[in-house]
């Protein structure tokens, strides 16, 4: 028969999961860090998970597809349910629970003075979530904050990152080689709707990394706010190279 159902983008979707969580039927699930459709079966074609969608990978189409089944979407629903914990099903209808905004905090870290080297990895990170593309523009943990915009792989090049650049600082990442579009915009609402006191760009030295540069100062001069600003440039050997 020929209905209404939805299809996915995959080379659009970024895997957020926030379609998951929108579809009453259950009938979408993440597999290899896309979103997919279980079964023709399980989709009603209302497309509750459009508006969900921040990368618009989701349209609905006029196509031959079986039959709505409501008693089969029941059972899915119930199985779901029964393998959830707690947690996790009270926040089944509630958007991603991963990308609730939230601050973290934290007793600080007690320096053993014989032996400093002693003292256990602690993270610094002080809310979440921590992508550009998923936090929210009027968080309240923005207000009187200074601001890490940081490289994704900076993490992973510099081991003290949470020690040396992290600690008491709001930290976004990012990575303008593989996130589709510019971060400009997202950062001049940041910038320009929250009392930010300076701003800090941690980048790699590779020539990709230039566009969380070039996205920082477009925010600046867009939001009309010359905060102070700075940038820390790591190599690929994990060494800072120009702050």
């Amino acid at each position: 028969m020929k209905r209404n159902i939805i299809r996915i983008d995959e080379e659009k979707c970024n895997g957020c999961g926030l379609c998951v969580t929108a579809c009453h039927e259950g009938a979408l699930v993440l597999e290899n860090g896309k979103a997919k459709l279980i079964s023709d079966s399980y989709c009603d074609g209302l497309g509750n998970c459009l508006p969900e969608c921040p990368t618009n990978a989701i349209t609905i189409e006029e196509r031959e597809a079986d039959a709505y089944d409501e008693e089969l979407v029941k059972k899915n629903i119930e199985m779901k349910a029964a393998a959830q914990a707690p947690s996790v099903h009270h926040h089944i209808h509630g958007g991603c629970p991963g990308s609730r905004a939230m601050a973290i905090k934290k007793a600080p870290a007690v320096e053993p003075v014989s032996n400093p080297a002693s003292i256990p990895a602690v993270s610094e990170l002080m809310q979440w979530p921590c992508q550009i593309k998923l936090v929210p523009v009027n968080a309240p943990y923005f207000d009187n904050c200074d601001l890490l915009i940081a490289a994704d792989c900076t993490a992973y090049a510099y081991a003290n990152i949470h020690r040396d650049f992290m600690k008491n600082r709001i930290t976004l990442i990012g990575c303008p080689k593989l996130d589709e579009g510019d971060y400009s915009e997202k950062l001049t609402a940041i910038i320009a709707n929250n009392n930010i006191n300076s701003v800090k760009v941690l980048r790699m030295e590779v020539p990709c990394c230039g566009g969380i540069v070039s996205a920082v100062k477009t925010a600046l001069i867009n939001s009309g706010k010359m905060l102070p600003w700075s940038i820390v440039t790591i190599g690929t050997n994990g060494e800072v190279l120009q702050s």
